[in-house]
């Protein structure tokens, strides 16, 4: 089973893992930790360092514009359409 650890310690180990110089896997022994688990602690961290809702906000400006993208390429459609229609009287063959 693993073991939970607090808050302090999971940051005062990505402290250290941000500002040593040591690979992670000798960081990660020295605290008894797997090299996976610190990898994933440190995503964890830059995540919310980051901010965890730009992607949300950027996942509903991506819809927004694929929406948007679809209505142009229907309005396009349309005018290709009218225009044929329209050349057909003009230029018959």
């Amino acid at each position: 089973m693993p073991t939970a650890y607090g808050a302090e310690f999971r940051q005062d180990v990505i402290d250290v893992a941000r500002k040593s110089e040591a690979p992670l896997a000798q960081i990660a022994k020295d605290f008894g930790l797997s090299v996976t688990t610190l990898k994933r602690w440190i995503a964890i961290a830059e995540r919310k360092d980051s901010g965890a809702r730009p992607a949300a906000a950027e996942s509903a400006e991506m819809r927004e514009l694929k929406k948007r993208n679809r209505l142009l390429e229907q309005e396009n459609e349309i005018l290709r359409r009218a225009a044929a229609y329209l050349a057909r009287d003009i230029n018959p063959k």
